[in-house]
């Protein structure tokens, strides 16, 4: 039986946003949104609580959320700004564990199974941590407390904004039995509405299916499911960062109109991407092995297509024929095109294990 572990969930609210409203505080109570230009093809990388009553949401091309809400003041993204606060923050949490995983600018989870402070409480660190945030840097932060990091992720979106939420080994069962698959980390838009139709709403629900079966629906991503489902995850707090991939993209200012002109435009996000690919190899603590090859094409009514090779060396030629296959499952303009790496993971025991799951 493993030992009984405490880990905390961090996660600011509304991080580039509030950071916004605390340095121009004449942006208070406002809908707010952080991004690029809208006559540039600017998307929404955060917004305020404000502007997310009219529908707004991250990632949302800021011409339609201008539609959403005409009055919406756009701030430009101030990437230096938000690094050394969130260095800040970071700095918090180690004065309260060392064992610390990064997930963003914005957010972590910390192990604080053998943490004194606060007299070994998981709460009151969590606590502590949310008004040392609040004191230092006038932000606010939501926390989840749980036995691992699957339940303190979920529960830090509990009582958000500014608020936490503690699961404990005995709240475990009852908790998940009724929480909406929807809730799951990993389970987005498209494996909602499947869940949807297998009449799959709760957790509860998944538990009725064997392993094999949720294997057989949802390939994979069913053996996470089987754990998830019960509340059980046994992935450790990792304090140095594995990376998964290395990408590019870019957002063209005109859609390009057919694949001619998408290939046209591969060569250059190629090297782009190869430099990024040299940068990440000198950043990492482990070697980076290439296991595929990926290419991500979103077309003018922005439905988004990925297509994957598996490879373990960079090849244009590649590139430029998952382009094919991606463009013509729609044959329309595009707007946006991307090309990636993705990298074995360095603890996956066998060299031919090319889709393990993290």
């Amino acid at each position: 039986m493993e030992p009984l572990r405490k880990i905390i969930h961090i996660d600011m609210d509304c991080f580039y946003a509030a950071i916004e409203v605390r340095d121009f505080p004449e942006l208070s109570g406002k809908a707010l949104a952080v991004g690029g230009q809208p006559h540039k093809r600017g998307v929404v990388a955060t917004c305020s609580y404000e502007a997310r009553e009219y529908g707004i949401h991250s990632a949302m091309p800021m011409a339609k959320a201008l539609k959403l809400c005409p009055d919406l003041i756009i701030q430009p993204v101030r990437s230096d700004v938000y690094r050394e606060v969130s260095g800040e923050i970071f700095d918090i949490f180690k004065n309260y564990t060392d064992i610390i995983q990064p997930l963003s600018l914005d957010e972590a989870f910390l192990d604080v199974t053998d943490s004194d402070h606060c007299r070994g409480s998981a709460t009151l660190m969590a606590q502590a941590i949310r008004r040392d945030i609040e004191h230092q840097h006038q932000l606010t932060a939501s926390a989840g407390i749980a036995p691992n990091k699957f339940l303190a992720k979920i529960a830090s979106d509990w009582h958000k904004p500014n608020g936490q939420k503690l699961i404990t080994p005995d709240d475990i069962d009852g908790f998940m039995k009724d929480l909406a698959v929807k809730k799951i980390p990993g389970v987005g838009r498209v494996t909602n509405q499947k869940m949807q139709k297998l009449g799959l709403h709760t957790c509860a629900d998944l538990q009725q299916l064997s392993e094999a079966e949720l294997q057989q629906h949802f390939g994979r991503f069913g053996l996470s499911l089987f754990n998830y489902c019960r509340g059980i995850d046994h992935r450790p707090v990792q304090t140095k960062r594995i990376r998964k991939s290395s990408s590019i993209e870019d957002t063209f200012m005109n859609d390009l109109p057919n694949l001619t002109a998408c290939q046209a435009v591969v060569p250059r996000l190629y090297e782009s991407l190869l430099e990024r690919h040299q940068r990440a190899l000198k950043k990492s603590h482990v070697p980076l092995l290439i296991k595929a090859l990926y290419v991500k094409v979103r077309f003018s009514d922005f439905q988004t297509t990925t297509a994957q090779a598996i490879a373990h060396q960079p090849d244009l030629t590649t590139f430029q024929e998952l382009i094919k296959t991606a463009w013509h499952r729609q044959a329309k303009p595009v707007r946006l095109l991307g090309l990636g790496f993705q990298y074995q993971n360095p603890l996956t025991t066998h060299q031919g294990d090319l889709f393990d799951i993290n």
